[in-house]
């Protein structure tokens, strides 16, 4: 299906239309002609006359073997494919009245989804009265920014919509390899029942269990 999608564009010898054509090709002097001499030429070389710039003026045409040609487009499609970056947006929720334990946890792996290429989504959730503290909610927000400053950029501001107020982090630097990471939402550790959170033995891929009272 692929081919198939490339011979539709590209003309090939009596396919090509303009009454003369700039020659280029390996060992080929590049110069106009006109097409049916173009064409004899790529023939006499057991080749095909292959238009690889249909807007120019005259059209430059390519001597090559046509699936030689179709071959190397193939290829450099997959090169170009390969060197694009994919971006996955990683949500972090808090709670209005988030401690410093869970504000840390949260923290590290914004910092950590942020050097890997990732955009982070950060919000905070405000459950039936609580909305009396967005205050308190921006402040939070902003207060995460101004830590991750090193390695994001805030491309939203912390912006009010319904029961969240959301704010966006886009990465700093690039990185070398895609992200491949899938979009998960970091809530915090889970809390056992002597108050005190567990230690975090955490991947990247990690997804935190839920913190009560922020549903």
């Amino acid at each position: 299906m692929k081919n198939d999608s490339l011979k539709q564009d590209y003309r090939i010898n009596n396919q090509i239309t303009a009454h003369e054509v700039r020659i280029v090709g390996d060992d080929i002097e590049s110069k106009v002609l006109p097409t049916s001499k173009a064409i004899a030429m790529a023939e006499s070389k057991g080749l095909d006359l292959v238009e690889i710039s249909a807007n120019a003026t005259p059209p430059v045409c390519k001597i090559i073997d046509y699936s030689k040609f179709l071959y190397q487009q193939k290829k450099r499609q997959k090169e170009i494919k390969a060197k694009q970056v994919k971006i996955s947006v990683k949500e972090i929720r808090f709670g209005p009245q988030t401690d410093d334990h869970d504000y840390d946890f949260k923290l590290k792996h914004a910092r950590e989804f942020l050097e890997e290429g990732n955009k982070v989504k950060a919000y905070v959730f405000f459950r039936g009265r609580s909305i009396v503290f967005k205050d308190q909610g921006e402040v939070l927000l902003l207060r995460f920014a101004n830590d991750l400053e090193e390695v994001g950029k805030v491309e939203q501001m912390p912006e009010l919509l319904g029961k969240r107020m959301t704010m966006f982090i886009a990465p700093k630097k690039m990185p070398s390899k895609k992200a491949v990471a899938k979009t998960n939402v970091i809530e915090g550790p889970k809390k056992n029942q002597s108050g005190m959170a567990p230690k975090a033995n955490v991947k990247k891929e990690y997804q935190g269990p839920r913190v009560e009272g922020e549903d």
